[in-house]
């Protein structure tokens, strides 16, 4: 069974910086794309950062610069770190993953497997 449970998420202010983690069991990161979302109320999902089996990496334009994605192999952990948070990226987090080596997209609809979320907050 697959399972991913996300942490590391607060409140914080404008240009402060946050590190989210997303342990992973019964899948393994290193093999399969992987990637981290957010969504605001009334809103779609919208695609952050995604990893693909090669450590290839792709970012949306707004976080471009900002936020790295990385994992650790040993944990099987995934991370999202966030700099230079803006009030605009307050939103829930979600780590995601999906059977897929290479094509990895920012497309929520690709993904399979989901955590919970986590609670990000940026005060002016």
């Amino acid at each position: 069974q697959v399972q991913l449970v996300e942490s590391g998420g607060g409140s914080v202010q404008a240009g402060g910086s946050l590190r989210l983690s997303c342990a992973v069991s019964g899948y393994t990161v290193s093999s399969y794309c992987m990637g981290w979302f957010r969504q605001t109320p009334g809103n779609e999902r919208e695609g952050v950062a995604i990893i693909n089996s090669l450590g290839s990496t792709r970012y949306a334009g707004s976080v471009k610069d900002r936020f790295t994605i990385s994992q650790d192999n040993a944990k099987n952990t995934l991370y999202l770190q966030m700099d230079s948070l803006k009030p605009e990226d307050t939103a829930m987090y979600y780590c995601a993953g999906r059977r897929e080596k290479y094509y990895c997209e920012l497309q929520s609809s690709n993904y399979n497997y989901w955590g919970q979320g986590t609670q990000v907050t940026v005060s002016s």
